[in-house]
């Protein structure tokens, strides 16, 4: 006999050492492994009885970070063994997890028809950009592969919302992806939300010995497609620097072929965060009987 309920985890990770989130083929000779790789690895360390399966909501690429991505799995124990809690659960994968630059920061049961990829609402990036840093290496240590470091002071900021405005709305991206093995599966239409360009700041703008200017640029969307951002993130900062006038972007954007997007602009991996992916309420919520079930409030977080 067992029982069986089906989890949603969000999770934190630094990308710098990771291929991206979403798992590498076995049939693929790599020295980096992907976050799902060490999330699934944590999972079978809980002793499940079925095979580790998660799915994650957003694949994001080699080298890019999350302040919060997330995933669901479902996961069964003997009867004689209770039910994972929310709490222990997150302390059980952050265990096992160990040095990883990966958190799991909050756990939900779910319904069993509950898709972390499909269920998603939307999605939030944003991309970090530090003026006046010709080299990382002036970067404090806090900020190092955490942002696009730029060595120019001045960017015009007024011109880049203006390019801005152009990506908001429903419109064909395909100028705006990369070629991969789902290009000719993946709908070019997408609808951008937000786009938008902010002042930022450091992580210890308080305790270095010099000021660096940051800004911010936030995109969201239900869905995005691949390398989408960065080559948005970069066609801004082109726009910012004077190598890319408006009317060009929108010559990209209406070419609506990903051979328009000129080489080389599209942004470093670096400076990008998944910072949110956002659920409705009623997605979330287990059906009555099923939540008012009481789980036990301590459980062996080595399985």
């Amino acid at each position: 006999m067992q029982n069986s309920t089906r989890y949603l985890i969000f999770f934190q990770y630094i990308g710098t050492k990771y291929s991206g989130a979403a798992k590498v083929p076995s049939y693929q000779l790599e020295r980096r492994k992907g976050v799902q790789d060490h999330l699934e690895d944590a999972l079978r360390r809980l002793r499940p009885l079925n095979p580790v399966s998660l799915k994650v909501s957003s694949r994001t690429d080699r080298g890019v970070h999350a302040l919060s991505n997330s995933a669901h799995f479902d996961l069964q124990r003997k009867n004689d063994k209770p039910l994972f809690t929310e709490d222990i659960l997150v302390k059980a994968l952050n265990f096992h997890l160990g040095t990883e630059k990966i958190r799991i920061t909050c756990a939900h049961r779910v319904p069993d028809d509950f898709h972390a990829r499909f269920c998603a609402q939307s999605r939030t990036y944003v991309y970090r950009l530090a003026l006046g840093v010709p080299h990382y290496s002036l970067l404090p240590l806090t900020e190092c592969n955490l942002c696009w470091s730029l060595g120019n002071m001045e960017l015009d900021v007024g011109a880049m919302r203006k390019a801005a405005t152009l990506l908001v709305g429903t419109h064909d991206f395909s100028s705006f992806r990369a070629v991969n093995s789902d290009i000719t599966f993946k709908n070019p239409m997408k609808t951008l939300d937000v786009a938008a360009i902010q002042p930022g700041s450091s992580f210890v703008h308080a305790n270095f010995h010099r000021e660096i200017v940051f800004w911010e640029l936030t995109f969201r969307s239900r869905s995005f497609l691949y390398k989408q951002v960065r080559r948005m993130a970069g066609a801004l900062v082109a726009v910012g620097q004077g190598r890319l006038s408006v009317p060009e972007l929108k010559d990209i954007l209406e070419a609506r072929d990903s051979l328009a997007y000129p080489r080389g602009l599209a942004a470093p991996p670096d400076g990008l965060f998944l910072t949110r992916v956002d659920y409705r309420d009623a997605d979330l919520q287990l059906p009555q009987q099923t939540s008012e079930e009481q789980l036990p409030t301590t459980g062996n977080l080595l399985y």
